[in-house]
């Protein structure tokens, strides 16, 4: 207890806090005590003062120096580490890319059975009540009002990231991986945090005060390619990468209050962080869906009209006038 040299740092600080011209303020407060209440400068031999200044203060610069080199490796390395997964990440992006489209050649009766399609999807929508609004008529009493459902109640809508705006956080989510943002009221070190990533819970804080999170993940989630960074000092970056990445999380931990999952926005995800299979299924359900408010075919009823088309190019001696393609 006697050699440690942090035991007086909060009487420090609040002289600090008093001097408005800063360290330099500090020093002579500091130096006169000594000139005064002490023999510090007149009871050893001529320049004995000057030597212990000198020694003590380039010990405590070349462990200053020291201890700055060591946070800017640790720095550079968790930057190493957060762009080397970002590199991954992209490269498998750039791997799921889809096939290439075929054009399917078709026979005669190929077509004609095509033809015959198209001809009973129409006469069916003239027997229900042909149009777009009764269709969406039809539908509109099926769509559940998430306003009345019971599970829904007491759920927040989620921000503009499809996470949720927190009082003393900000997390934020894709498919794949969650981005958590905590805010700091000072500048600090990264060795002055602790954050703990453990499979189902985090822990995320400042060392010697409670713990800004402490709780159960609402998934779990990968604890070698999660991490963390500290920005300019006043803002922690955490990115966990989630195990089930057909999930969305309804809260960061279990002790947050719930988002509704049903009003969250696909769009900002990035589609391409998905295996090339499920990335075409919801590229194929959000351009069907576009289609249809716009009153224009499905990707399916599209690819029939195509093929039609390419019969009637190889076959222009055929008339085609009365039909219909919208």
């Amino acid at each position: 207890m006697a050699n440690d040299p942090e035991r007086f740092d909060s009487m420090l600080l609040a002289m600090a806090q008093q001097h408005e011209g800063g360290v330099k303020d500090l020093l002579k407060t500091i130096v006169s005590f000594l000139a005064r209440k002490t023999d510090f400068f007149t009871g050893g031999r001529e320049g004995d003062w000057e030597k212990v200044v000198k020694e003590t203060f380039y010990e405590y610069a070349k462990k200053a120096q020291e201890e700055a080199q060591k946070l800017k490796k640790e720095k550079e390395e968790a930057d190493k580490r957060l762009k080397d997964i970002q590199q991954r990440k992209e490269q498998e992006r750039l791997a799921q890319d889809f096939e290439p489209a075929t054009v399917m050649e078709v026979s005669d009766q190929e077509a004609d059975k095509i033809q015959e399609e198209i001809e009973k999807d129409k006469n069916k929508k003239t027997e229900d009540g042909s149009g777009d609004g009764a269709d969406k008529d039809a539908e509109s009493p099926e769509a559940p009002d998430d306003d009345d459902d019971p599970k829904e109640k007491g759920k927040l809508k989620p921000n503009s990231g499809n996470g949720c705006d927190l009082e003393h956080y900000r997390w934020t989510q894709t498919l794949e991986e969650v981005e958590l943002r905590v805010p700091l009221r000072q500048v600090l070190r990264p060795r002055d945090l602790n954050v703990i990533i453990n499979k189902r819970h985090l822990k995320v804080g400042i060392k010697g005060q409670p713990f800004i999170i402490d709780g159960e993940l609402d998934a779990d989630v990968k604890i070698e390619e999660s991490t963390w960074v500290l920005q300019d000092g006043r803002n922690l970056l955490v990115n966990l990468e989630k195990v089930n990445k057909m999930n969305w999380w309804g809260r960061l931990v279990t002790t947050d209050p719930e988002i509704s999952t049903r009003k969250i926005n696909p769009e900002p995800s990035k589609l391409s962080d998905l295996d090339g299979e499920t990335r075409g299924l919801v590229e194929k359900m959000m351009y069907d869906q576009r289609q249809k408010e716009m009153g224009l075919p499905t990707s399916d009823e599209q690819k029939k009209q195509d093929v039609l088309k390419k019969f009637m190019e190889q076959h222009p001696e055929m008339d085609f006038s009365k039909c219909k393609f919208n």
